[in-house]
């Protein structure tokens, strides 16, 4: 190391002993040493003081040079880790009363280990004694080892803390936390390339410096953090993936040294050789699907109370069955949630298609197809109605008799990947089954199983029946808007046949009459080409064809005049001139004589029907009124323009509502004053089609 490298550790080390005596002797001054019970806060106190003397020891190292300080520092710094092993261990007891939570009992002894194993790496290096390799080495390996083991603990410290202190412990991990992971990155690359980083080992006294800020900052936050800092009563170990890495690294790097060590001048080759092996090994090893599941299923056995974390699995579960909207997808989707939580490989959806009475396979994901069918009063249907059972297809063929008088149909038995049966129960109905293949580890399916499968079939149920309901409601309104396109059109064509049922009448008594055979041969060709598009509607399920124009209301309005004097009836007309709209004009003579149709109906021989026409807030109104039976208020604002809604008794109630919704459409809106035996008034309103000379737009005009 050169000077510069030394000056800098020097001013670190030295950093390090004033900044942590600095904070040791507040700790002291706070009472953190005199209660002999609280070992949480003696743990600490401890931990801060031998950082304080490492940093102190090396300091003095790099003045005198002297082995025996070099001892002390190496000492000092084992034993600081070993207070923050225990600081950390205090923490995650569940309760001052109890010790670590199940599932975690083996981290004390692997911290005692540790620390042990350090203890002996130093006294062979003071006793010059090559015990187990180059006492150096050993160090180094205890130093990783120990930055690994630190990092797990303040993961699971933080990880598991209850919400009310996680505020107060969080700069505590962050400043931790940085300073084991510097020490891991020193340590590890000195065992793995035989050398320590300079540039890394001179700045190591300033990192672990900079967190006593963090720390001081935990314990301002409330005096008393350390007592009240409490861990969830779940507690449990979740960094397996962490561990795993870390003894995985400790051992390719313990392998590689021995085999450069013992292997003479081969050594350096095989110790290139075993990393790269240990490489591919460990890529095997992540992409292996057979690998991660028997690692999952050991993992549950030994490390956790509960197999499964069931907040993680009920998200996943969720996630997947809300992933895809698509009713073709959803059945895949129930499969392989279910299937990934024991790590099945294959499975198969087996529901009612809709008019039969038995279940069929409706999806499958890598399982064979089978055509056959599952009547839904078969004996595995009313078993598993009944009883609700996941069946274990394994443990039927060796203990049939704990499932009663169920019998297996044929095509299940013959089903090589079969291995469980999961009901699908919405309440006490069955709508489905899914079978799972065989996993690809070995899993005893236990009552843990069993429940998680049977609540997890319960929610794929309830989706599969939305979505089944759903499917339904479309199709319905499907036809609902299909009947109410036919009962428009059935509208029409009764409007139809009642001109030609008119037209026929007078056809006996006038039919030698020139003029009465030209309007008859007018009226049957306009009828058939309106029964033309009435069927092109109702086929093709669009709207009435044509473009919109500018509309003349008055030509409409003289129209229906005629028709109604025809008819034998008195319209009184008061017309402005040039009052267009935009719109269909067959659509809305329709509309406008449905309207005046109605208050022809509902007046007498005698009374009075009126049709104005006129300009009313940039609107183009018109005014039909009439002196008739009139309706109530109850009915106008109930009934009126509701469909299949109607005063007369062979009316249909299509007219009006047909009206109000293509009024609507245009931008306008229809109002109506009415009262029993005093007659009613409805005023439509219009938008207005302005157009000019030079504008190039012109108007349908009708002859």
């Amino acid at each position: 190391m050169d000077s510069g490298h030394l000056v800098l550790s020097a001013w670190g080390y030295g950093l390090v002993g004033l900044a942590y005596s600095t904070f040791a002797l507040r700790l002291l001054q706070l009472g953190y040493f005199r209660s002999a019970r609280e070992w949480s806060k003696i743990a600490l106190v401890c931990a801060v003081t031998f950082s304080a003397l490492w940093g102190w020891f090396g300091l003095a190292l790099l003045v005198s040079n002297s082995s025996g300080f070099w001892f002390f520092n190496a000492v000092s710094d084992l034993l600081r880790y070993g207070f923050w092993f225990a600081f950390l261990l205090t923490l995650l007891r569940q309760k001052q009363s109890q010790g670590i939570p199940d599932g975690m009992s083996w981290i004390l002894p692997i911290a005692a280990a540790l620390v042990l194993f350090g203890v002996l790496a130093l006294s062979f290096s003071a006793l010059h004694m090559d015990v187990l390799g180059d006492s150096a080495r050993l160090i180094l390996f205890s130093s990783m080892a120990s930055a690994v083991f630190s990092m797990i603990l303040l993961e699971q410290v933080f990880r598991n803390v209850a919400e009310d202190s996680r505020w107060n412990i969080k700069p505590m991990c962050l400043g931790l936390s940085g300073a084991f992971l510097f020490d891991l990155y020193l340590f590890s690359q000195s065992v793995l390339f035989n050398r320590m980083d300079a540039d890394a080992f001179s700045i190591r006294g300033v990192v672990h410096a900079l967190i006593v800020p963090l720390l001081w900052l935990s314990m301002s936050r409330r005096s008393d953090w350390v007592s009240h800092i409490r861990l969830s009563p779940k507690a449990a170990f979740h960094s397996a993936t962490l561990l795993i890495s870390g003894v995985y690294l400790l051992f390719i790097s313990s392998v590689g040294y021995y085999i450069r060590y013992f292997g003479g001048e081969w050594g350096p080759a095989l110790q290139l050789g075993l990393v790269f092996i240990s490489l591919v090994g460990l890529v095997v090893l992540m992409l292996s699907g057979s690998a991660r599941a028997r690692l999952r299923v050991f993992l549950g056995k030994h490390f956790f109370r509960y197999r499964f974390d069931y907040r993680e699995e009920w998200l996943k579960f969720t996630h997947t069955l809300s992933d895809k909207n698509s009713p073709q997808e959803m059945g895949l989707r129930v499969i392989r949630g279910l299937a990934d939580m024991l790590e099945s490989p294959a499975g198969g959806l087996w529901m009612k298609a809709r008019g039969e009475t038995g279940f069929s396979q409706t999806s499958r994901w890598n399982l064979a197809r089978t055509l056959d069918v599952e009547d839904a009063n078969s004996s595995l249907c009313q078993f598993i109605t009944t009883s609700g059972w996941v069946i274990n297809l394994e443990e039927y063929r060796s203990y049939s008799r704990r499932y009663g008088q169920l019998k297996l149909p044929a095509w299940l038995q013959n089903l090589a990947q079969a291995w469980l049966v999961v009901p699908l129960l919405v309440g006490d109905e069955l709508i489905g089954f899914c079978v799972l293949a065989s996993a690809r580890t070995r899993i005893d399916v236990n009552w843990e199983v069993n429940d998680l499968l049977k609540t997890a079939g319960q929610q794929a149920a309830s989706f599969l029946a939305q979505m089944q309901a759903t499917e339904a409601l479309l199709e319905v309104r499907k036809f609902d808007a299909f009947n109410r396109m036919s009962a428009f059109v059935v509208h029409d064509l009764k409007n139809i046949v009642t001109q030609l049922s008119l037209m026929m009448k007078n056809a006996k008594r006038l039919g030698d009459n020139p003029e009465f055979q030209q309007d008859m041969l007018m009226t049957v060709e306009n009828s058939l080409d309106r029964m033309r598009q009435l069927m092109l509607q109702l086929r093709e399920g669009a709207t009435p064809a044509g473009a919109s124009f500018g509309v003349n209301l008055a030509h409409i309005i003289l129209r229906i005049e005629a028709l109604t004097n025809k008819r034998g009836r008195k319209l009184e007309v008061n017309l402005m001139a040039q009052i267009l709209t935009r719109g269909q004009e067959e659509r809305l003579e329709r509309v406008i004589g449905h309207v005046v149709q109605n208050a022809l109906d509902a007046t007498d021989t005698g009374g009075r029907v009126w049709l104005n026409l006129d300009r009313s807030g940039g609107q183009a109104r018109v005014l039909v009124g009439d002196s008739g039976k009139g309706m109530t208020q109850d009915f106008i604002r109930d009934r009126l323009f509701k469909p299949f809604q109607s005063t007369k008794q062979a009316g249909m109630g299509i007219g009006a509502y047909e009206s109000f919704q293509y009024v609507r459409e245009l931008g306008g809106r229809i109002e109506v004053d009415s009262h029993p035996g005093q007659g009613t008034t409805v005023q439509l309103l219009l938008p207005l089609f302005e157009t000019q000379a030079e504008t190039g737009l012109y108007t349908l005009e009708c002859a």
